[in-house]
This record gives structure tokens, sequence and C-alpha cells, in this order.
């Protein structure tokens, strides 16, 4: 099984390590940021399998950070466990529960056990997580002719259309990548 890719972002190089010693390196590739700037970038460049955030960060707060993923289509629908040692700051910003939010929030510091079902359960979330399909159609003008707007509806059709695929494979592969986590994390725990 390939490795893989989980994006921590956090400016404490002790929690980076401490995740990254906590999950086995044949099944994960741990990647790093130490602020909300570089994870961003590292988001957009290596497309992970799943982000663990922290809520306090320099540059960018977490909180930013993740205002950005929920703002895409595609990057809301990374798996995320959100990071802090101070619940009540992310509850003074995001409302509990979480889950509606489909993402896991885990107090630090955490142990292996927490962090592998933290990680199952930002999983679960995403796959719950349903599709973007509003859709904001121009509504005709006097000026505008029928066929224009028959036009501008068929080209957003065929949009739709390519991106409902796209959800479709993307949505395929991470619930082979889900059972192939699920198969592991119950071989280890025999």
């Amino acid at each position: 099984m390939a490795a893989h890719k989980i994006l921590v972002i956090d400016d404490s190089r002790v929690i980076r390590n401490m995740v990254r010693d906590m999950l086995p390196p044949a099944n994960f590739e741990v990647i790093e940021a130490a602020d909300g700037i570089k994870g961003l970038e590292m988001i957009h460049q290596v497309k992970p399998w799943m982000i663990m955030l922290d809520f306090l960060l320099p540059r960018m707060s977490g909180f930013e950070v993740y205002e950005t993923l929920q703002q895409s289509p595609e990057l809301s629908r990374i798996p995320l466990v959100l990071m802090s040692g101070r619940k009540e700051e992310v509850t003074s910003k995001i409302s509990e529960p979480f889950e509606d939010k489909y993402l896991v929030f885990i107090e630090k510091p955490f142990e292996q056990k927490e962090l592998i079902t933290a990680i199952k359960r930002a999983m679960v979330l995403v796959q719950k997580r349903p599709p973007i399909s509003v859709i904001n159609l121009p509504k005709p003008t006097e000026s505008a002719s029928v066929s224009e707007t028959k036009d501008a509806i068929a080209k957003r059709v065929e949009v739709l259309e390519a991106k409902c695929k796209a959800l479709e494979q993307q949505l395929a592969t991470q619930q082979k990548q889900f059972q192939q986590l699920v198969d592991f994390i119950k071989k280890k725990l025999k």
C-alpha cells in the first residue's frame, strides 16, 4: 500500500515530530508546515490525503486556513483534524458539534490511540459530506436572448458534469483508501 500523505500544519516541531513518530512510515508520509501560509502552499502543491491543522499559528491562523479550505469545493473534501491545546479558543470561532462542519477536533497533547481514532473519524466524516450541488444560473434579462441563456446553461451543465465525474472518482479513491486504513488499523489492533 502506498504511503498516504498527511500534512501537519503546526508551529511546534515537537507536535510535528510526535505525529510522525505515532504513524507507521510504511503507510503514512508526514509532510510538515510551520505556519498557515506555508500550510496553504503545501496543500496546493502536495494535495494531501489528510490535513492536521493547529488552530493557533503564526502568519495565518489555523482558523483562517480552515475558512480558506471551506471556500474551495475540492479542498473542503480533504479530511481535516483540527488540533489545539485550548478548546475554548476553537469553540469561540467554530461552534460545536464539530462533526457538523465535517472536521474532527483533537486536544493537544494526545496519545497515539487518540490520533488514530481522530484520523478514522475524519475519514468517515468526509464521506458523509454532501457534494456541492447549488447552481447559480443567470436570470435572463430583457437584452439577453433565450438562446444565449440556453447556451450559458448548457456550458454550466457541461462543467458541472465534469466536476461530478471528478468528484465520483475522488470519492471512489477515498473509499478505497479508507478501507485500506481500516484494514491496517484492524491488523495493528490484533
